[in-house]
Order: structure tokens, then sequence, then C-alpha cells
């Protein structure tokens, strides 16, 4: 029986993992969940699936876990904080974490989940955005497995030779698609009417509001971009963007003697966890069936920079290095935060982000002290530009 911990549980991709989970219920075990507030939800996951351990945000939501477990007859142990994360993220009863915490939040458990030398099984891309380095020394000297839940880093990984550098040398470039969100058709001269709802509104992924916001305005993909140079050893000039409206085609590898090489599905983050749960493996997900007839036209086009600032301020950040990709996802978390509060315009979010990178931190971040000093930094900068927008 293969135990799981599935850090965010009440999010989009915990309650997918669940859902598999559920479905395979005589090779997967849940050992542990985590969720930051939503308690009842949380409870409920609990109750059905009974893991040894639960951790919440704060002592309060404990409380509450403890005694709605309690009237249930669940004896999970219930903790809290940012040290019960990464306690659970690296206890010896678990097999594979799910890495499913939205935010900088996940950093620190993600990062002992792979000093544990467990399977992580990565869905936020922010362990890797502001701390690629860091983390991947650690995957590597830990003996930890990595592998991508992001749709299109799951493709392109599956999409990948042997890692083997005879086989990765030919490898031209990888090629992330993006749906291009619900505004990839509007006039960018009204984007600064956009309400949160509307950004929200994804057309075809069921998502979080943060990273709803963030595929609407590119940074996502943006984010992603990052991540790739860190899982695949991919230089920024290799790494190319394509907006394809259906999300069928996830991403693609191509190849040196003109091949190209795309893993398709329909648009369901169960493949992409099924896969990583079972790799080498393949087992049933959930999911209908692809049918190319169906689907029709697959279209591509490349993204326009002024639509999605977001997208070019990423492969800035990028192509510095050091703290600044750290910056970039402080800056952008604080913006969207704000912007989803209603406190400034849509647009503002690339303009927050822009003013921050002007002054990000210069340095490498070969520690996760220096790390998290750039984060704070960049919050509190990102804050005073808020202010100064009004």
């Amino acid at each position: 029986m293969h135990r799981i911990t599935i850090l965010g549980a009440t999010g989009s991709i915990g309650e997918s993992t669940l859902d598999v989970i559920r479905r395979h219920s005589d090779r997967y075990a849940v050992h542990a969940l985590t969720a930051h507030r939503q308690v009842a939800k949380l409870a409920a996951s609990c109750i059905e699936f009974r893991p040894a351990r639960a951790v919440v945000g704060t002592a309060e939501a404990a409380r509450e876990l403890e005694g709605l477990l309690r009237n249930a007859g669940v004896p999970t142990e219930v903790s809290h904080g940012e040290a019960a994360l990464e306690s659970v993220a690296s206890d010896a009863g678990t097999d594979s974490v799910m890495a499913a915490i939205v935010g900088a939040a996940g950093l620190r458990p993600t990062l002992a989940a792979a000093r544990a030398g467990k399977r992580v099984l990565l869905a936020n891309k922010e362990a890797l955005v502001m701390s690629g380095r860091i983390f991947m020394d650690a995957v590597r000297e830990h003996g930890a497995t990595l592998l991508p839940i992001d749709s299109e880093h799951n493709a392109i990984f599956q999409c990948l030779p042997a890692d083997d550098p005879r086989y990765r040398a030919g490898v031209a470039k990888v090629v992330l698609t993006a749906s291009g969100g619900p505004f990839r058709t509007r006039d960018p001269a009204t984007l600064h009417d956009i309400t949160p709802d509307q950004a929200c509104a994804h057309p075809n992924w069921v998502m979080g509001r943060k990273i709803s916001v963030d595929s609407a305005t590119m940074m996502n993909k943006g984010l992603e971009v990052i991540e790739a140079h860190w899982l695949f050893g991919a230089p920024p000039e290799r790494i190319e963007v394509l907006i394809h409206p259906q999300s069928i085609v996830h991403s693609m590898v191509a190849y040196m003697d003109g091949s190209v090489l795309a893993q398709l599905g329909n648009p369901d983050m169960r493949t992409p966890i099924a896969y990583g749960l079972a790799y080498p493996e393949r087992i049933e997900a959930g999911v209908s069936p692809l049918d190319l007839a169906l689907a029709g036209t697959l279209s591509f086009e490349k993204p326009e920079m002024a639509r999605f600032p977001c997208l070019g301020l990423a492969f800035d950040a990028l192509r510095v290095g050091g703290l600044a990709p750290a910056a970039l996802n402080a800056a952008n978390e604080v913006a969207v935060e704000a912007f989803l509060d209603g406190k400034i315009r849509f647009t503002d979010i690339a303009r927050i982000v822009a003013r921050v990178l002007e002054k990000a931190p210069q340095g490498v971040a070969d520690s996760l002290g220096a790390v998290l000093e750039a984060d704070t930094a960049a919050r509190e900068a990102a804050r005073a530009a808020l202010g100064k927008l009004g």
C-alpha cells in the first residue's frame, strides 16, 4: 500500500488527487492531509480517508477540526502551523508527497519532503521559482524522486527521452502551451476594467482564484517558464510559449532532427496526477478518452507581450537569475491579492511587479535564508507600490 501525504488537500489539485486515490483504494492510502483554513472541507476528507495526521494553519482551526473529528469518531492526530507542515511532509509514514499548496507558503514543506528523500509530486511551482537551485540540489543530494504535476511540465516530462545526456543533447527546445485565459481576444485597451470574477472565469480549467488570475495575466505561464528551466535544464532561449486555446496539447518537445513530440488529452488534472502517483505505470484516472474528431481544429499562436506583460516580466526575471524570480513571485502574490480585494485594477498587477523587479535585490539564491529575505523585501516593495498607485 503506497501512502500519500497531500499538502493543500482542499484545493483543486488536492481534491483531484483524492479522487484518483478513491478509484484505487487497493493500492493507495492517505497518510496525511493539510489545509490552511477550510476546516469543514478537510474534516470531510479526514472522515472518508482516515489519515494518521492532519495539519491546519492556526490553533483555532486545529481546535475546530479536532472537535469535528472527535464527534465523528476519527482518531486523526491534528496539529497546526509551519513546523507541523514540514513535519508531515518529511514523515517516515509517507511514501509520496503531493505538493499542492499555492504560493510561497508551500516552499518550506515541499523542500522538507525533498530533503527527506520522498517521491515529490510537484504542483507547487513556487518551490522552483523561488529557490530552484536549492530545491534541485536537495532532490539530488537526498535521493528524492521529483515528478512534475503541472499539466505542461508533466507533458514535457512524458515527451523527453531517457535521462541520458546522449539523448537529451538532441532536444532543441521545450514548448509550453497556454490557453490564453479569458482575455485572449479582448482589446488590451479595455483590460483595466476587468473585475475579479471576470478574471477568475477560466474557459477550460476549474482552479482557485489566485491561480485563475495568474492564468488571465499569463504570469502563471511565466512562472512555468522558470519552473521548466530548473526541471529540464533549459535556458530561456530554448523555452517557447504558444497559446493553444483548446487546451488539448498540453506541451511539446522539439528535437534537432525536426521532430516534435506532444502529449495530448482532455483538460483534466487527474491525468497528470494519476501519472505521478503510478509512475512509471499508467492507471485509470477517471478522465474521458480524447476524441480528436470531436475536438476539431487545434490552433496555436504566439502570445502578444503587450497583452500579457507579466509573461515578459517572468522571462526577464529568469534571464537576470539569482533572487529576481523570488522577487517576481512575491510581488505578484501581493498584487494579485490586492486585485482580488478590489484595491487595484487588473492592469496594475503587471505595473507593480515591474516596479519591484526594477529594484529587486541582487545576489545569488544560494540559501533558503537569502531567498526568504528577498521574498520579504519584495513584498514590502510591492505594498509600497500599492500605496503610490493610490
